[in-house]
């Protein structure tokens, strides 16, 4: 078996995506196998702010990363929720906030409980009965105490606002100190074998050769190794999510320190908002089918809340995926891959659970193609669970004002997405498959902030008499508001624990 063994993992292209791959490559194989990391300094990558959900978290445990110092180190802030602005219709605004609804109920969900009680006029909101909503709406924050099993703290969940480039940097540190070797420049040509197509090696511009066992292909868009050399094709699917473009740029930061992204829906896509320590990471999302790159440019600068740090730079991407991420002995990880845009913030998740997702399946030098087909399989259903999720964003909108939100309120959707809203809309129920990213409670509180209001709840509810389900929903509200009201502002949480060396 030993002999089996891969000697050698080559990993083309940095960034976010190639630094998460060399830390977790090596944390899992140790110094059995070497991991080298080519890149050029020259070719520029997307990152920019980026916003993240509590699955890094796991990633951050899982190579023993000091959560205070990272943040430190790239200008982090936390990140609670995602606020939604002009998506249901112009005016309305909500948040998707992690973490859970209520308190557990036994076999029927809080959310129908809160249903029957809002159907009979006795409550109002839904961001009463969720200790991340309110925190945000009040600009609060404290970590998790696992300790206070009773408390809602107990169930805070956070993620993360930091800088891209930082963190990939933190990362190569980290990385190079445990023994990833780093290559600097630019690769010319790639070589297969005559009989196989398997990747043998890649020859940088200065004529060196370099060989390896498997390639991680992190090299952007273009996909030097899954796509100009493999052709292993693409579904596109921008008929369902049809923006093609962003522009992205940095302004000043202002306060209050907010501990949420938000996302602005405009004309013809959507403006989002990173806080970060140092700066604030903005960004346009538009279909340039429906608006030209001087009128979204024009809606970026004039919707900043401070003095620009940059010309706006322009990023053009097909939303989609490749037909296989694991083809051969090349896997693609991040925007290789496929892109999604990060309108829920699942980029770098998506990075995390692939290379994750590798190491479950790591092969040996026979490469069984078993592997590899469970590998795309896992994959192929974890990205289009995502697409509809993003999906239900654009088509559940009441806007008429402009011929872009008129394609996207009568487009067609995908079959998966149509029996979730159906089946929500009639009874307020979800039922998962897969292990979804996007719980119920994910689910219930876009489709509600969208407009979709269920006709029923489940009829168990009504086994319970009123006035008590009114007194625990009251309750719950009281304990949720007088906990957030003690937790310090996100600034002064970040303040104490966190604070970037030079802001």
């Amino acid at each position: 078996m030993r002999e089996n063994c891969l000697k050698k993992v080559l990993i083309v292209g940095g960034g976010t995506s190639g630094w998460m791959s060399a830390a977790v490559l090596l944390h899992s194989l140790g110094k059995n196998c070497q991991i080298q990391l080519i890149e050029s300094d020259e070719i520029a990558t997307v990152g920019v702010g980026e916003a993240t959900i509590p699955s890094i978290i796991k990633f951050n445990t899982l190579i023993g990363i000091d959560e205070n110092e990272f943040m430190r180190r790239t200008q982090a802030t936390f990140k609670l929720g995602i606020q939604f602005r002009n998506w249901g219709a112009l005016g309305d605004s909500y948040i998707h906030g992690f973490g859970s609804m209520g308190r557990k109920t036994g076999l029927v969900d809080f959310l129908h409980y809160w249903l029957k009680a809002r159907q009979a006029g006795q409550v109002d909101r839904l961001d009463d009965y969720s200790i991340n909503l309110l925190a945000c709406e009040k600009n609060r924050f404290m970590r998790a105490r696992a300790e206070a099993a009773d408390s809602p703290l107990a169930d805070l969940r956070h993620a993360f606002h930091f800088d891209a480039g930082l963190f990939a940097k933190y990362l190569r540190g980290y990385s190079e100190k445990l023994g990833v070797t780093r290559t600097e420049g630019k690769i010319t040509s790639v070589q297969t074998h005559p009989e196989t197509g398997f990747v043998t090696s890649v020859t940088m511009e200065n004529g060196d050769v370099h060989t390896a066992d498997l390639f991680i292909d992190c090299s952007g868009f273009r996909g030097l190794l899954i796509e100009q050399t493999l052709h292993t094709g693409y579904d596109d699917w921008s008929h369902w999510l049809p923006c093609d473009s962003a522009l992205a740029v940095p302004c000043e930061s202002t306060s209050p320190l907010l501990p949420y992204t938000r996302s602005t829906a405009h004309a013809a896509g959507w403006q989002w908002r990173i806080p970060l320590q140092s700066r604030t990471g903005n960004g346009h999302v538009f279909c340039s089918r429906f608006m030209s790159q001087d009128e979204a440019t024009a809606i970026l600068l004039n919707h900043l809340d401070g003095k620009a740090l940059a010309e706006p730079r322009l990023i053009r991407f097909v939303t989609g995926k490749r037909k296989q991420f694991w083809n051969k002995n090349v896997v693609a990880i991040g925007l290789s891959s496929g892109f999604i845009e990060p309108l829920e913030s699942t980029s770098i998740h998506l990075i995390q659970q692939g290379i994750v997702r590798l190491i479950e399946l790591f092969p040996n030098l026979g490469f069984h193609q078993a592997d590899i087909d469970e590998y795309n399989r896992q994959s192929a259903t974890e990205f289009e669970q995502i697409r509809d999720f993003i999906v239900l964003h654009y088509h559940q909108t009441k806007r008429d004002d402009s011929a872009f939100w008129n394609h996207c309120r009568h487009m067609d959707v995908p079959d998966s997405l149509k029996h979730k809203t159906e089946l929500f809309r009639s009874s307020g129920r979800f039922f998962q498959k897969n292990d979804e990213l996007f719980g119920d409670v994910s689910w219930a509180q876009v489709m509600l902030g969208q407009g979709i209001q269920p006709m029923s709840y489940h009829p168990l509810v009504e086994n319970s008499a009123d006035e008590p389900v009114y007194r625990m929903l009251a309750n719950v509200k009281s304990v949720m508001h007088a906990v957030v009201d003690r937790m310090p502002t996100h600034a002064q949480y970040v303040a104490e624990h966190c604070k970037a060396s030079q802001v």
